[in-house]
């Protein structure tokens, strides 16, 4: 994951224009150059402007908030489409085990999260320690279980779980679904909507990263962020 801080905008948010998903449709078809040369006025007014509306409105509450860069790292995948399809937004830094709340946009709508989506080797083994611990673990449980009540479930992110108990803590440990999991987090999805056109599409992500307030800072006390350089 690599961010930007871009300058922001002095007028407030008024909702994601029907042009943005559209872009973004039109960039899943032709993911090319070419397109993004021919469409790059649409990105400067409808994607980028829009977003960083959103992100001036929200940073009072939510601290720094980042973009993802529109161009993709293909150095290292077989994928050599060079442009996400895709706009996002983080209150996190960090290329590796980025702990905070997410945004993301696409064709189809918006995504939100708060939490760890997925956390690096060394958190895994700090979020390992606080589960086993009783203290650490029941605060983790409660919170789990309020967010449970607001519809929201704590879910393992996006690395696969462990099909067992990892080494170190016994097979019948009584958090032993907890102890596999390399992530935590609390993400909702919303199909494209007249309202995300609006100024209260900004309401659903002040509520998602409100509520998932509690787990962040559950997470920044027990596992705290990666110790892993920040990607380049």
């Amino acid at each position: 994951m690599t961010t930007e801080k871009a300058g922001r905008p002095t007028s407030s948010f008024d909702g994601f224009p029907s042009e943005l998903f559209t872009f973004l449709e039109g960039l899943e078809k032709d993911n090319s150059k070419t397109y993004w040369e021919a469409n790059r006025a649409v990105w400067e007014a409808s994607v980028k402007e829009p977003v960083n509306r959103l992100m001036a409105d929200l940073e009072d509450e939510f601290g720094p908030l980042r973009t993802f860069r529109p161009n993709r790292d293909v150095r290292f995948s077989p994928d050599k489409s060079p442009y996400k399809t895709w706009v996002g937004v983080t209150t996190s830094d960090r290329a590796v085990g980025g702990i905070g709340a997410f945004l993301r946009l696409d064709a189809d709508g918006m995504r939100l999260a708060g939490g760890a989506m997925a956390m690096a080797p060394d958190q895994i083994k700090r979020f390992r320690t606080a589960i086993d611990d009783a203290g650490s673990a029941a605060r983790f449980e409660s919170i789990r279980g309020e967010l449970a009540d607001q519809g929201l479930p704590v879910e393992p992110g996006m690395q696969p779980v462990l099909k067992r108990v990892p080494s170190g803590f016994p097979p019948d440990h009584p958090r032993g679904e907890l102890l596999r999991w390399k992530g935590a987090v609390v993400i909702k999805e919303y199909q494209l909507a007249d309202w995300m056109h609006q100024p209260r599409a900004i309401d659903a992500v002040r509520e998602l990263w409100t509520a998932t307030r509690p787990l962040k800072e559950w997470i920044d006390a027990y596992v705290g962020e990666s110790e892993t350089p920040r990607r380049r």
